[in-house]
């Protein structure tokens, strides 16, 4: 499961991602990524850090928002869609790079799409909006 220090709950950092970062569509996925450069200025409570238009920014870890409207399912299926999605975060936590927030919004089809097919098409996103690792450190492992 997906740790809570990792996800985002606040509207504005949904806005944000959505926003300002970059998009890329999959069959079942949109995923939007935005990456934060920061100078290294930590705050008071060394969770955020002051950008220069007075927008509040996160640093640490990547931080992950899901999107899942009625169009997915009923409310069992949303959340079981929700589920395997967190679960599939935490999977790629460590290949994404830090200060980076992702938002995945979820397309109806991802409810009868398998777990690996998603794990893929999340991945295969990432990579491509260059949050994610290169090939090579995709399998979780030592190099």
């Amino acid at each position: 499961m997906l740790p809570e220090p990792y996800r985002l709950h606040h509207r504005a950092d949904f806005s944000r991602t959505v926003r300002r970062g970059q998009r890329i569509g999959r069959r079942d996925l949109v995923v939007h990524a935005l990456l934060h450069e920061y100078d290294g200025v930590v705050g008071a409570n060394g969770l955020h850090d002051q950008i220069p238009d007075d927008t509040l920014v996160r640093i640490g870890g990547p931080h992950f928002g899901l999107i899942v409207s009625k169009a997915v399912g009923n409310a069992v299926i949303r959340h079981r869609v929700a589920r395997r999605l967190r679960h599939m975060c935490a999977q790629v936590l460590a290949e994404v790079s830090p200060g980076t927030d992702v938002v995945i919004r979820v397309l109806p089809g991802a409810a009868t799409a398998s777990s690996d097919d998603l794990l893929r098409q999340l991945r295969g996103a990432l990579r491509k909006l260059g949050a994610g690792a290169a090939a090579g450190a995709r399998s979780g492992g030592p190099s």
